[in-house]
């Protein structure tokens, strides 16, 4: 995720810091200085702190589970509504998703558990009220905000655990897509609801509302573009028929190749070999700021991916969108067979969900049945 930067790795997972998340501390820092000095400024950020660890045990939860199903986590991000493991894939079989979903919040169970055995081995436990109205203990806020987490995170508001906790329930009895499409309609519905809350009440639910219904709606196409995209390989979607340059050429032979034909991007081949991408939009950038003969390997690209014709479609995908570069070549032993792009996928699913349509039977055939269509 862009303007986050690693503070951590743990158990291979890389966690994240957003900057909003420095802004966030800086707020609440000034809020709690005016309330009561420098003694409150420090406990209130130790307390956003020990909070956000929470939120990090919370998300190594999901991970590991995802671990144990043989799914990796790509890493995991601290944001000022939460956390965010970016998980490589869910589970295939709807109750491994669903143990992966709530193993987050069974982190958050387990550590207020604890800190109430300790609260009550060690002091009196305060009531709701009193903690709510005077703020409490740190120890006791703390374990009132993780039980808050489990309830928040339960609500079957999809992308939230409850969410998907409800898409996997469904799941056992409808398609992924399906599933996850009355799921993430009903996280909207709840967006709806907490949306209105917020106008009258804490407007903190406003970004939480804008959080679950972009969240709902990106769950959504991603489950009908996994559709669209299942058991596709590299080779059906990928451009087979292209040109290439050599490092040695111009960026002026690159205009002519731009002007000549439909192709965007180039791949540079040296010896046989892809030791770049040139694209389009360096290319015009570079046009404005260097001669046109400047040769292309001092403008190429070289942070490029390489796909192979086997690899599935809908991670290649992935990784072309997470990539700076999304134009990679596409390789078969040690030859350049294809060239594979964001454009080309959406030009496949276009495709296919045109020749989906065409297999549908007209409507008045589906309404009446098959004898009654057939009938003169």
């Amino acid at each position: 995720m862009r303007w986050s930067y690693r503070i951590a790795r743990v158990a291979g997972i890389d966690i994240y810091v957003h900057v909003t998340f420095a802004l966030l501390i800086f707020v609440l820092a000034i809020y709690h200085y005016q309330a009561g000095g420098w003694l409150a400024l420090f406990e209130g950020i130790g307390f956003v702190l020990a909070l956000f660890g929470c939120v990090v045990l919370h998300e190594l939860g999901h991970a590991l589970a995802a671990r144990g199903f043989g799914v990796a986590t790509r890493d995991i991000t601290l944001l000022p509504i939460g956390g965010l493991a970016r998980l490589e894939r869910m589970p295939a079989r709807p109750l491994q998703e669903l143990w992966v979903a709530v193993a987050g919040p069974l982190v958050n169970v387990v550590i207020a558990a604890a800190l109430l055995i300790g609260l009550l081995l060690t002091v009196q436990l305060s009531p709701l009220e009193d903690v709510a109205s005077t703020g409490g203990r740190f120890v006791e806020r703390l374990m009132y905000v993780n039980v808050f987490l489990v309830v928040f995170n339960m609500l079957p508001a999809f992308p939230m655990d409850g969410g998907r906790v409800l898409r996997a329930l469904l799941a056992t009895r409808l398609d992924h897509a399906r599933a996850t499409q009355i799921a993430a309609s009903i996280g909207q519905a709840m967006a709806v609801v907490f949306g209105l809350l917020g106008l009258f009440g804490n407007p903190i639910l406003l970004l939480i509302a804008l959080f679950v219904w972009i969240g709902a709606a990106q769950e959504s196409s991603a489950a009908q573009a996994h559709a669209a995209l299942g058991g596709a390989s590299v080779r059906s979607a990928m451009l087979s028929e292209f040109r290439v340059l050599r490092p040695g050429q111009t960026l002026r032979d690159a205009v002519h190749l731009i002007l000549s034909g439909s192709q965007q991007d180039f791949p540079v081949v040296d010896e046989g070999v892809v030791a770049g991408i040139l694209t389009r939009r360096d290319l015009l950038v570079e046009l404005a700021r260097r001669e046109s003969a400047t040769p292309v390997e001092l403008v190429m690209r070289r942070d490029f991916i390489s796909l192979s014709p086997g690899d599935r479609l809908e991670q290649a995908a992935m990784r072309l969108q997470e990539s700076d570069c999304q134009t990679a070549p596409v390789v078969e032993g040690d030859q350049l067979v294809g060239l594979l792009t964001l454009e080309n996928i959406g030009e496949f699913l276009m495709i296919r969900a045109a020749l989906a349509a065409g297999r549908k039977p007209p409507a008045r055939a589906r309404a009446i049945g098959a004898p009654e269509a057939a009938r003169p």
